[in-house]
């Protein structure tokens, strides 16, 4: 998922941020970056490709390689997703905090796509030249996921994990909106309320259907508690807590559990298995934990600057793992023991990660930036 710098979280005093409060400047936090969220990220990352080639590849088809005792424990790698929005939710505000609404654009811009360009045209020749037809792309579907943008006119993804950047865009939109018009405190709590009351509203289902979509399409009510609980948690982070931002915090939590209990059934139903509520509450819980001490900078002692070597191998080893590595999986199968297999592919797609952060993200993301920063201002 998404990886955004870590700059400094303070506040400037200008139109892209509004007027700065003394108490603002006070509670703002030092420039440093957070190693322990690299490191949350990477274990996310890793618990979403094991549950793929661990659990989901055999029980979705896709795969003839099975785990009978693994799976039991790799089918709750999912919910690295979960935590992948309450990260997103925290760090993104937190980076958007100091910049006016151009530079944010183009700091996204340049994070999201070059590595999501390589790996989409990666795993499309894979598909096509090696999926034995099980994965088809065409012309069309693999130009318009260039632009993240297919699943307006839905056109399909080229690979099944892309549906999560189409999240992550939405929720950026949302920051680039109030980047526009001035982050502040108040201003965020504000839009934090209104965010929750909203998901309430989508998830009564008193909206007409076709309303409904479209709202959707904007609150997110699926998982809008964990973007919303990540930014509240960021205001911690910033100013301390309150008991607004508790509030906040407690009713995302609680939706979070109402909702995971609910998606489990659906991965449950989907793969003609059972995947128990118990433990997904307790992930939950474990995720919210984590998070909040974060924001009260208890984790920090525990950040070492090696977790962000870590930490950016994570967006490319997201986008390159699944597709290909189900292709590999069920080439292989046969032939390979299958825990020599599982280690070989994870090893394997790090190193892709690894050499698709080196070869393509570092040396084309401040070329990008040069490119369009003069647009941006």
């Amino acid at each position: 998922m998404d990886h955004p710098p870590f700059r400094s979280a303070a506040a400037e005093s200008d139109s892209s941020s509004g007027p700065v409060s003394e108490t603002e400047r006070h509670r703002t936090p030092r420039r440093d970056r957070l190693y322990e969220i690299d490191a949350l990220r990477i274990t996310a990352a890793v618990s979403v490709v094991v549950y793929h080639y661990v659990f989901s590849a055999y029980a979705g088809g896709m795969s003839k390689v099975e785990f009978p005792v693994a799976g039991e424990i790799a089918r709750f790698g999912y919910l690295g997703v979960d935590m992948f929005f309450m990260i997103s939710g925290f760090v993104v505000l937190l980076s958007a905090w100091d910049r006016r609404p151009g530079a944010f654009l183009v700091s996204r811009i340049v994070r999201l796509y070059p590595a999501f360009w390589v790996a989409v045209t990666i795993t499309a020749l894979v598909s096509v030249t090696l999926g034995m037809g099980k994965y088809p792309v065409t012309l069309v579907q693999y130009l318009a996921n260039l632009t993240m943008f297919n699943s307006l006119p839905d056109i399909p993804n080229v690979d099944v994990v892309y549906w999560t950047l189409w999240a992550e865009i939405r929720f950026y939109a949302l920051i680039f909106v109030l980047a526009w018009i001035g982050i502040t405190r108040g201003r965020v709590i504000g839009v934090l309320w209104g965010w929750l009351a909203l998901t309430f509203l989508l998830q009564s289902g008193l909206l007409p259907a076709s309303v409904h979509s479209l709202a959707d399409l904007v609150v997110q009510s699926q998982f809008s508690h964990y973007f919303i609980a990540g930014m509240a948690l960021c205001m911690v982070y910033r100013f301390g807590p309150s008991w607004q931002l508790s509030a906040i915090v407690l009713i995302s939590f609680g939706n979070a559990v109402y909702r995971g209990i609910e998606f489990a059934g659906k991965v449950g139903t989907r793969y003609h298995t059972e995947i128990e509520s118990a433990v997904v509450v307790a992930v939950i819980v474990a995720i919210f934990i984590v998070m909040f001490l974060v924001s009260l900078r208890v984790t920090q002692r525990l950040g070492r600057p090696w977790f962000a070597i870590a930490g950016a191998l994570t967006y490319p080893l997201y986008l390159i793992h699944a597709h290909v590595g189900f292709i590999i999986f069920d080439r292989l199968g046969d032939i390979v023991q299958r825990h020599v297999l599982l280690v070989g592919m994870l090893v394997l797609m790090c190193l892709a990660a690894y050499a698709i952060n080196i070869a393509v993200e570092r040396p084309l993301a401040p070329r990008l930036k040069r490119l369009l920063t003069p647009i941006s201002t």
